[in-house]
């Protein structure tokens, strides 16, 4: 079984996904990648399908959930290079891929999540709760 190399750059993980996705190797992501997520501290997960041909439902289903499990720990994530034939499959299949962020390319996706952060950090969230921090 192919796994899926997760690279880390600053406090963000970016999955380059260059292999079919089987469901196997897709558990496997979920897993490696909740994994790192924990071990870094990163705060955000960049999911570049662009080699991918086709997405099914189970991939989408799998986008869905990775990004569920991420935001659990922490982190934003942001679907990027997902191409025309791709997104017109998912809507045809019903797959709205919630809680997922869409970007053209890794740069727009940096910058997403770069954005997030900011909004957060600028409406007094602690990272480690989900109350405003108060001053004493």
């Amino acid at each position: 079984m192919e796994r899926v190399p997760v690279l880390k750059i600053g406090d963000i993980l970016l999955v380059s996904i260059q292999v079919d996705m089987e469901d196997q190797t897709a558990l496997q992501l979920q897993e490696d990648l909740a994994e790192r997520i924990v071990e870094t501290g990163c705060h955000g997960v960049i999911i570049d399908i662009t080699a991918l041909d086709i997405v099914d439902s189970f991939i989408g289903r799998m986008l869905s959930t990775i990004a569920s499990i991420s935001k659990v720990l922490d982190a934003e994530t942001v679907v990027v290079g997902m191409r025309p034939a791709v997104a017109i499959t998912l809507v045809e299949l019903g797959l709205s891929l919630n809680g997922i962020r869409t970007a053209l390319n890794v740069e727009r996706g940096i910058e997403l999540i770069a954005a997030a952060r900011a909004e957060d950090d600028d409406l007094g969230f602690d990272a480690a709760d989900t109350e405003p921090a108060t001053s004493p």
